[in-house]
């Protein structure tokens, strides 16, 4: 299986921004991913926190 091109952590920032009102096109966009892949990493980290 290919390794993602994101750590967690950005992962998670990426969760994040969207949460906090920014259009999630907007945030696939600047990220470079699709919608379909941030929903998919949305239903696996969602609601976790970075490590510290």
């Amino acid at each position: 299986m290919r390794k993602s091109r994101f750590t967690e952590a950005q992962i998670i920032g990426m969760i994040k921004e969207q949460e906090a009102g920014m259009p999630t096109a907007e945030v696939c966009r600047k990220h470079g991913l699709s919608q379909g892949t941030f929903y998919k990493y949305k239903s696996k980290y969602g609601g976790m926190e970075v490590p510290l």
